[in-house]
């Protein structure tokens, strides 16, 4: 296929990869400072998911020069639509990922970030507001994303002091959170089963509660009845999810495999928050547990992704 029909077909789904890259690395900091591993690996791996972003949003730039009325669909589209905030999402990891490294460059990151995440949430409920052509079968767990990037900004706020943005994209993140799960749960129970490409997306239940958990234990600075409430449920999930986990054999790979990746380094950030204000060994052996597993899980779809590059199923027309 020529490369610039390739472009024409360039997805935005794809910054979910960096996403999942830039989760990872977080995750491996968390696990370096708590556990007295020796450090580099997470560091290394946040310029990794940088480079790999900054690649990503050339092409897509470039798509949008080349191609505007293709992303202009995109936009229009009541499933990709939701995958563009998680360009905004990338950039408020890496402030987090940053924040050791330099930080007036996560300080950057999050002033860039979160405006631009608060446009895509703005724009994105307008979408859906005055719409007239979504329906019920549309709605899948990617429209999530908009409102886990709100959750995600207290993260990295509270660090350089700014508590009450930080409350304000919280609050927005957490109750926007409510609302979703209860649509998601009718159309998941009352309505035809997703289709095989968006099954990946059943993890990404893992990350509101997951996310909102490490957020407020930033901005309340303790765990209490509602931190546990947050954690609880995120580990809850993922039960749910092991109890399902015979739905998701034999899908076929396709670039919504990533949606594994961020919900897991998610709550493996959690349980290693619970275990440090607790120091309960649970939490400790479910932090290694989970840990395994998105290393397991990076590494499975780095080599997915590369594998699909190389034999040309990626950036074709739906």
């Amino acid at each position: 296929m020529p490369n610039e029909s390739r472009l024409k077909h360039f997805p935005i789904s794809f910054f979910a990869i960096t996403m999942g890259l830039t989760g990872f690395s977080v995750a491996l900091q968390r696990a370096e400072k708590l556990f007295g591993w020796q450090a580099g690996a997470g560091q290394l791996f946040s310029w990794l998911a940088a480079c790999v972003f900054l690649v990503m949003l050339g092409m897509y730039a470039l798509k949008a020069l080349r191609y505007g009325e293709d992303v202009r669909k995109d936009l229009r589209h009541p499933i990709k639509l939701s995958f563009f905030p998680a360009i905004s999402i990338t950039l408020l990891l890496l402030s987090i990922a940053f924040h050791q490294t330099s930080q007036q460059l996560s300080l950057l990151l999050l002033f860039t970030g979160a405006p631009l995440h608060l446009f895509f949430t703005l724009f994105v409920l307008s979408t859906w507001i005055r719409q007239n052509y979504f329906e019920i079968q549309h709605m899948n767990p990617s429209w999530f994303i908009p409102v886990v990037g709100n959750i995600l900004v207290p993260i990295a706020a509270v660090e350089h002091g700014y508590i009450e943005i930080a409350w304000f994209y919280f609050s927005i993140g957490i109750v926007f959170w409510l609302v979703l799960m209860s649509i998601v749960f009718n159309r998941i129970i009352f309505h035809h089963p997703l289709p095989e490409k968006l099954m990946p997306t059943f993890f990404i239940l893992i990350a509101p509660p997951a996310l909102g958990f490490i957020a407020y234990v930033k901005l309340t600075g303790g765990i209490d009845s509602f931190a546990r409430v947050l954690y609880y449920f995120a580990l809850f999930i993922v039960l749910l999810l092991i109890a399902l986990s015979r739905q998701f054999y034999g899908i076929k790979f396709y670039t919504s495999w990533w949606a594994y990746s961020f919900p897991v380094a998610a709550i493996s950030i959690a349980s290693m928050l619970m275990y440090s204000q607790t120091r309960n060994g649970f939490f400790l052996a479910v932090s290694y547990l989970l840990l395994t597993a998105i290393t397991t899980i990076i590494a499975l779809l780095t080599f997915k992704t590369l594998q699909a590059v190389s034999r040309r199923e990626i950036c074709v027309e739906d």
